[in-house]
């Protein structure tokens, strides 16, 4: 006879006060709106790889909610030059980052065949006309006027979400004033400036930067805040690397849905950085 004791063939729940009866209280898909996010799922085609592309950019779209959120919340700490708990958000936008940059690895499981079977159904919806990409780039201190034409006809709120972030201080601009109100001489130009424009980068922010560097003990918080954005930085530079060789794989060199040359257009944006004294700093350590 075997003396082994047998494994359990179902999970007890005897001793585990399991609340089978909800009562008046909201279940777990009632709580996240399931229903809504489930159906929310509605391919154009039959074929069976459109679900995937549909569900990728939908994930990705929630988490860029998610980092717009903590951006809004970023921006207040650096307002009232309270840095410090904005590190831990910050330090969640970047694993979120780190999910954003996944999505790229399923999404490259579509092959050319795949994806051309469904494509012409898209029209010329893109991932060019996502409106939080170009918030989250305009908070970011990627000012772009242009890019906004695209939501004006068809989503006026949104174009009107997007005048405003066009036309308000980025996250970097706010930095830039904690740096100013530390006494880091940078150039008032910088402080009130027209910030519907894009960034110029100047050399007395980078020898500001390099102060910060150089008074790490004194200035904690703004050391780290500069390590924080580099990283924020980078991995979006890693993302835009991403989403380019995965379209290059995908669809080769063919012109995008919403019109842009595909990879063409956006290799023109893989030099773009959002903090550039920061990276500029380096050579100078």
């Amino acid at each position: 006879m075997n003396d082994e004791k047998q494994a359990p063939r179902r999970v007890d729940f005897k001793n585990e006060g399991v609340h089978w009866d909800l009562g008046t209280s909201q279940s777990y898909g009632e709580y996240l709106q399931l229903d809504k996010l489930l159906d929310a799922q509605k391919p154009n085609s039959i074929e069976q790889d459109e679900m995937l592309f549909i569900i990728v950019h939908q994930v990705s779209e929630l988490w860029m909610r998610l980092v717009l959120h903590e951006l809004t919340n970023v921006m207040e700490c650096v307002r009232r030059d309270n840095l410090d708990p904005s590190f831990k958000m910050l330090a969640r936008i970047s694993r979120v980052q780190e999910e954003l940059l996944g999505a790229w690895s399923v999404l490259s499981t579509l092959t050319p065949f795949e994806y051309s079977s469904f494509r012409n159904t898209l029209g010329r919806s893109s991932g060019f006309q996502s409106l939080q990409y170009r918030l989250l780039e305009f908070t970011l201190g990627n000012k772009n006027r242009d890019v906004i034409a695209v939501h004006k006809a068809r989503d006026p709120a949104g174009y009107e979400r997007l005048e405003r972030a066009l036309h308000a201080p980025s996250l970097y601009d706010e930095v830039l004033r904690v740096l100013s109100r530390r006494g880091y001489g940078i150039p008032e130009e910088l402080i009130e400036r027209d910030f519907a424009e894009p960034y110029e980068p100047s050399k007395a922010v980078t020898a500001a930067w390099l102060g910060v560097y150089h008074n790490a003990e004194k200035d904690w918080d703004l050391y780290e805040m500069a390590e924080r954005l580099v990283d924020l930085d980078q991995k979006f530079q890693l993302w835009r690397f991403h989403h380019l060789k995965t379209v290059e794989r995908v669809i080769g060199y063919k012109p995008g849905t919403g019109g842009t040359g595909g990879v063409s257009y956006l290799a023109k944006a893989l030099e773009l950085k959002f903090f550039p004294e920061l990276w500029q700093v380096r050579t100078s350590m």
